[in-house]
C-alpha cells in the first residue's frame, strides 16, 4: 500500500485547510484510514481515523480537534481527506496519513502498518 498526502500549507490562525491522501495498491476493505501529525520535538499523535469500509462508519477523532477537523473517505477513489477549520497555531505539525489492514478502533501510530510522506501544516497567529 502506497499513500500521498497532500493539501498542506501555510495558514493564518482560523482559517481551513483541506489535506488529501491519495492510496495505491491492495488496501482491500476491511482496513482503517487515519491521520497523524508531529509537531517539531514532539511525538507523533493521532488525529482522527476512519474505517475504509463504506458499510462501517465508525470514525474517531482526537479532542483537540473535535469540532474543528472532519475526516473522510471516497472508497472508489481510493482517497482520503481531512477537512481543518478554526486552525489554531498549535495545529502546525507535519501531517501523515497511514493506513492500517484491520479493523478495529486504534489511535497508536504503531497499530498501523503504512505511511505515507508527510504534509506540512503551519498556522500562524
Amino acid at each position: 500500500v502506497q499513500l500521498q498526502a497532500s493539501g498542506g500549507g501555510l495558514v493564518q490562525a482560523g482559517g481551513s485547510l483541506r489535506l488529501s491522501c491519495a492510496a495505491s495498491g491492495r488496501t482491500g476493505s476491511n482496513g482503517v484510514m487515519g491521520w497523524f501529525r508531529q509537531a517539531p520535538g514532539a511525538e507523533r499523535e493521532f488525529v482522527a481515523a476512519i474505517s475504509w469500509n463504506w458499510n462501517v462508519g465508525r470514525i474517531d477523532y482526537a479532542d483537540s480537534v473535535k469540532g474543528r477537523f472532519f475526516i473522510s473517505r471516497d472508497y472508489a477513489k481510493s482517497t482520503l481527506s481531512l477537512q481543518m477549520n478554526g486552525l489554531k497555531p498549535e495545529d502546525t505539525a507535519v501531517y501523515y496519513c497511514a493506513f492500517r489492514s484491520t479493523p478495529g478502533r486504534s489511535t497508536t501510530a504503531g497499530d498501523y502498518g503504512y505511511w505515507g510522506h508527510g504534509t506540512l501544516v503551519t498556522v500562524s497567529s
